[in-house]
């Protein structure tokens, strides 16, 4: 299944399905802004926006913000999210690999979770830089699994590999991808720093995560048939009583969302 199908058809539960919350994302904001010397005429831009997870806070603080996004339903989502027409945030429906802006058009660059689904990341890495104004700044993030939820995905992803049928090979897509992110852009002039943005701990019941499989929210859970996912999920519900002991056992770990900020020097 495409990305845009995918997330079209989980925008309504995206966000109640992930591990960063609103109160979370208004502590990166705060992060964010402290980190690019941010002033009220700062310009954001976010390739992959979604449902505006990441950048609701800066919206609402009145921050001029431009998103784009392949799936029309999460953008749908954001405006859901705002009372009004925001007159400082600009959406568009298009792919987030492509930059459809002048040069030198914003302050900050923001991509979480997306540079995966970039078919040439040179080509993507030099329009970030072509968009950014002088002494601008890339931010490259992702919220980090939680631990207890990663373990849990990869009892399903053993469960569900039973099920999936053989993939072609994608080693000429790989090849395209195989760049040192942070190399290159070092050679372009950027200096590089890591950063955690926040740590927080995320606490789930088995039955809510086996609620949200059901619900299909994540890639992994269109990788087969209808019919072979919910074969592999009885067979996962089943293992989850044996190896949690019950449902209603919680499992708690830390989540973190980590920054590598680049700026020109």
């Amino acid at each position: 299944m495409r990305k845009n199908v995918y997330y079209s058809k989980i925008a309504d539960i995206y966000d109640r399905t992930r591990w960063l919350t609103e109160p979370i994302a208004e502590e990166v904001a705060d992060f964010i802004l402290t980190l690019v010397k941010a002033t009220p005429e700062t310009t954001f831009l976010e390739p992959g926006i979604g449902t505006g997870l990441n950048v609701l806070p800066l919206v609402r603080r009145g921050y001029s913000v431009t998103g784009i996004d392949v799936s029309q339903e999460m953008l749908n989502q954001f405006r859901h999210k705002l009372p009004k027409i925001s007159r400082n945030l600009k959406l568009i429906h298009g792919d987030a690999s492509q930059l459809p802006f002048p040069d030198s058009s914003f302050d900050v660059v923001l991509t979480v979770h997306m540079l995966h689904s970039v078919a040439n990341l040179r080509i993507f890495l030099d329009e970030i830089d072509r968009v950014l104004k002088p002494k601008g700044f890339y931010l490259n993030a992702q919220w980090i699994t939680p631990p207890a939820r990663l373990e849990f995905e990869q009892h399903f992803r053993t469960i569900l590999s039973k099920y999936q049928e053989p993939q072609p090979s994608q080693q000429s897509r790989k090849v395209i991808n195989e760049i040192n992110i942070e190399e290159y852009l070092r050679n372009q002039g950027y200096e590089c720093n890591y950063l955690i943005a926040k740590e927080w701990t995320v606490s789930n019941q088995v039955q809510e995560l086996l609620s949200f499989y059901r619900l299909r929210a994540y890639g992994l859970c269109w990788v087969v048939p209808d019919e072979a996912f919910h074969l592999a999920l009885k067979e996962f519900e089943v293992f989850c009583h044996d190896h949690y002991g019950s449902l209603d056992a919680e499992l708690s770990s830390q989540a973190r969302f980590e920054i590598w900020a680049y700026t020109a020097s």
